[in-house]
């Protein structure tokens, strides 16, 4: 009897620590970019983000992330620019390339936070990056922040040199619920 009650505390505490599962609110989450443009700095966006986000400080090694967004939702405020960026080879030719996925290998505890180490993949063109970021729980409630950077001629985006710098810079604001 006392081992069954010791197994059961046990079985109870392993899923008490379980990393939880966070569900995005995509229509409140933002993922948003900015790179030098021929005239100034270009803003532009993402929207209807989708994630399978486990996530608990107690259980680093059972969190995990991952995420994808629809390329055809690009927007940057001018129609003929998002066009270019939808249809055109040069840059993310959403028919041929309709998805950008993120997938975690790893999430690890920073000074300032968390990071997760994985795999972006943009364009058909899969490489290694990691995404700082900060969490804030209330209650089953809270929200994920982060920021990065990617060269964009990792996934033959645009063209060498130019007048469009080689650097996106991207931030996440991702409002999730149990």
């Amino acid at each position: 009897m006392k081992m069954h009650i010791f197994f059961s505390i046990i079985s109870l505490s392993a899923v008490l620590l379980m990393a939880p599962k966070w569900k995005p609110e995509a229509e409140k989450a933002q993922v948003n970019f900015d790179i030098k443009g021929p005239f100034g700095m270009v803003h532009g966006k993402f929207t209807g983000l989708k994630a399978d986000i486990k996530f608990s400080p107690d259980d680093l090694k059972g969190s995990s992330v991952k995420a994808s967004i629809d390329a055809k939702t690009v927007s940057t405020g001018i129609s003929l620019r998002n066009s270019d960026l939808r249809n055109k080879e040069l840059w993310l030719n959403t028919d041929k390339y309709p998805t950008i996925r993120f997938e975690s290998n790893k999430i690890e505890k920073k000074d300032k936070g968390y990071v997760a180490v994985g795999n972006l993949t943009l364009k058909g063109k899969t490489k290694p990056v990691e995404i700082p970021f900060t969490f804030t729980k209330k209650g089953d409630a809270g929200t994920f922040k982060g920021k990065f950077t990617i060269n964009r001629r990792d996934f033959d985006i645009g063209k060498q040199g130019g007048s469009v710098g080689k650097t996106v810079s991207i931030e996440l604001n991702v409002p999730v619920v149990k």
